[in-house]
């Protein structure tokens, strides 16, 4: 799991907040079968993930806080894998 300590950036921070947000309201609207709202909850993460590609450099030399960055995406991958396998489309 991500170390909320470790998350330097405001970027991350508030990437961290939005993830855990939407993957209870995803959850919620995976529980009543409303894709429509599960995807519309997704869309909420386009701004806080832009923000993190730009303004926080993943690849970190310190290697503890290039693995927490790297398990905060992987949070991303999990919210979207729960509606969709997105890499099954072409393109």
């Amino acid at each position: 799991p991500v170390d909320p300590a470790l998350l330097a950036e405001s970027q991350e921070r508030a990437l961290h907040k939005a993830i855990s947000s939407v993957a209870k309201a995803v959850d919620k609207a995976l529980a009543r079968e409303d894709f429509e709202a599960a995807m519309a909850a997704m869309a909420r993460l386009r701004k806080p993930v832009d923000a993190f590609f730009d303004h926080v450099t993943v690849n970190a030399e310190d290697a503890v806080l290039r693995e927490n960055r790297l398990r905060l995406l992987a949070q991303i991958r999990d919210v979207t894998r729960k509606v969709a396998d997105f890499s099954q489309i072409e393109g």
